[in-house]
């Protein structure tokens, strides 16, 4: 009776924990668009989006970035300045003559604009750079040879 109550209770055991074992969340890795919000633009009707009413556009940089579990390693898409809803991933692209209008009607800096923080340029290389050293210096390092010396008894 003994036996079969252990057998149950590890199989039970066993399940759940199988089940948690597959719920678990993949890490992501591979190529990823990424649009921030860089201006707040005025609230007029010529910033209105045409498919939804009553949801004004505001200015923001897309670029698409190589990331390994959210760290990002490096830059395939340079950044370009896009309209965008906030908390929204849908953006729509400008022309050259409507970005410089946006641009010289709010007094804007572009180069300012376009221009990427430190961790998303380097962080992730900096990161990737000091693993690989940990990993090279647990193979190749000093190895301290212990001078064993026989004792006679």
């Amino acid at each position: 009776m003994i036996y079969i109550k252990k057998f149950f209770l590890t199989t039970i055991i066993t399940f759940c924990s199988y089940n948690l074992a597959i719920a678990r969340p993949k890490i992501p890795i591979g190529k990823f668009d990424k649009i921030e919000i860089v201006s707040y633009l005025p609230d007029i009707n010529e910033y209105l989006s045409k498919e939804e009413s009553n949801t004004y556009l505001d200015l923001g940089r897309l670029h698409q970035e190589y990331s390994i579990a959210w760290i990002p390693v490096w830059i395939t898409q340079e950044p370009k300045l896009v309209l965008t809803k906030p908390d929204s991933d849908r953006y729509y692209e400008l022309s050259n003559e409507q970005l410089e209008k946006i641009i010289n009607t709010n007094k804007l800096d572009k180069a300012q604009l376009l221009k990427l923080g430190f961790y998303t340029q380097y962080g992730g290389k900096i990161i990737l750079f000091l693993v690989l050293c940990l990993i090279l210096y647990g193979f190749f390092g000093k190895d301290k040879k212990k001078d064993v010396k026989p004792i006679n008894l």
